[in-house]
């Protein structure tokens, strides 16, 4: 049965849902985590190379019924449209002009909103769409501004709509049994974490403007896909442009915004070889292609040091810009031991053999997460691993529940704010730059949620 959309019962559902920042422990386990029988009613806005993975993970749930899309390339209109029609599914499709998001958003037949476009229009879109009373769920990006990051927390807070980040990343199967492994106390005291953005996007930044990946030298206007827009904040902006899969784990492991905050960080950047080096090296490019005159302004690498209200210490790394296998480079060290996913290795003092590294799998094995020994068949071929599922499953759970959003606004500002206020960082000689407090001081209070065993998503 679905949520039925008249303005009073609208109204209801979202004043039931509207428990961002309130604790666990005021609420009871049958108000929380009772099964609704509730078929959410889905709308997508961008359904790209990104938006159509959460299509198609959407059509294989029966809690679901997709109601709306939009997207302003046509063809991936259609491809959305022909996916959802032959999924019994019949979608109202909005695609003409930047603004026919706004047109979706006006009808009664959505009750929540996937976002995901190019960063420029994540803020604008979410805040439209909790305006409009619909809940969120939004694609991780960097901030343009610090202000973006305020407007997502006030606009939350006045209309008290459902808001999760869609952070994949905070669900990965080896990184979740490590979060439990963190919360059991096997690493003793956590004291310092490391995660990053590792990852040759070469061949994302430039194509031939036809094809998704690769291909040639082109960006912008002469670009497809992500080359169309994403190229354009290497050309802009130097500091860590994609600051959440990597810390998007080790803040929950820490807890930040809920018994713990970040301080301040320092960013420093390296000189930026990599993007030039590729136009000139590439057989469509060359020294005289015109974007070898491009000066790209984003440090091939960016190194960010952020201190914790608790005196933790969290290294990030974003390297997008040269030859080099992917890797997120996790590391979570404690009074106890520590483990790095680069070599999949631990050490737990007392257990390891004494001075020499261990293979980590018995221990993933051990300390598999209960999400995963849940849901693992479910997630079976969904992307990045399976992680996709969950974190869609997660939104469409908390929604069905009336519960809090594990990863809630006050994640996505925290995480976000880390690309504006890494290039101030760098602009001032790598100084300290303090964090906002985007809590206002909740944080002291909030219970911590993700991953917890008492929350079945």
């Amino acid at each position: 049965m679905g949520i039925d959309t008249n303005t009073n019962d609208r109204r209801k559902f979202l004043k039931n849902t509207a428990i961002t920042g309130v604790g666990l422990s005021l609420l009871s386990p049958e108000m929380l985590f009772a099964q609704q029988k509730k078929k959410i009613k889905l709308a997508f806005i961008g359904v790209g190379a990104r938006g159509v993975n959460h299509v198609r993970l959407a059509l294989q749930r029966t809690d679901i019924e997709v109601t709306a899309i939009c997207d302003i390339d046509k063809k991936v209109l259609q491809r959305a449209k022909d996916m959802t029609e032959e999924a019994g599914h019949k979608p109202v499709l909005f695609g003409d002009g930047d603004y026919a998001y706004r047109k979706l958003l006006e009808r009664e037949d959505v009750d929540a909103v996937i976002i995901s476009t190019p960063w420029l229009w994540h803020t604008p879109m979410a805040v439209d769409t909790m305006k409009a009373g619909k809940a969120v769920g939004l694609e991780v990006a960097g901030a343009m501004d610090i202000k973006e990051c305020w407007d997502l927390v006030n606009v939350q807070e006045q209309t008290q709509v459902p808001f999760m980040i869609l952070e994949n990343v905070c669900y990965r199967r080896d990184v979740m049994a490590v979060f439990a492994m963190a919360k059991k106390g096997l690493f003793g005291e956590l004291v310092h974490l490391e995660g990053g953005y590792q990852h040759d996007l070469r061949h994302v930044k430039f194509n031939d403007g036809q094809q998704l990946y690769g291909g040639g030298v082109e960006f912008g206007e002469k670009g497809y896909s992500e080359a169309r827009w994403r190229t354009e904040h290497s050309v802009n902006r130097n500091g860590d442009l994609y600051p959440t899969h990597g810390l998007g784990p080790v803040h929950t492991m820490l807890d930040i915004n809920r018994g713990n905050r970040y301080a301040y960080l320092t960013s420093t950047a390296t000189k930026s070889k990599g993007l030039h080096n590729y136009i000139v090296n590439h057989p469509k490019g060359g020294k005289n292609h015109p974007n070898a005159d491009i000066e790209f302004k984003l440090g091939d690498i960016v190194t960010t040091v952020i201190k914790t209200a608790n005196d933790e210490t969290i290294t990030l790394n974003h390297d997008t810009n040269l030859p080099r296998p992917y890797s997120l480079g996790f590391r979570v060290q404690g009074t106890n031991g520590l483990w790095m996913d680069l070599n999949n290795s631990i050490y737990v003092e007392g257990v390891s053999p004494s001075h020499k590294w261990e293979s980590d799998e018995k221990y993933l094995k051990e300390y598999d997460h209960h999400l995963w020994r849940k849901h693992e068949k479910l997630a079976a071929g969904a992307g990045h691993g399976g992680m996709d599922f969950f974190v869609l499953n997660a939104f469409v759970e908390a929604l069905k529940r009336d519960a809090p959003m594990p990863l809630d606004v006050y994640d996505c500002a925290t995480w976000a704010a880390v690309t504006c206020l890494s290039e101030e960082s760098i602009l001032k000689g790598s100084e300290p730059v303090q964090f906002p407090d985007f809590t206002r001081g909740r944080w002291m209070k909030r219970n911590p949620i993700f991953g917890r065993e008492e929350v079945p998503f």
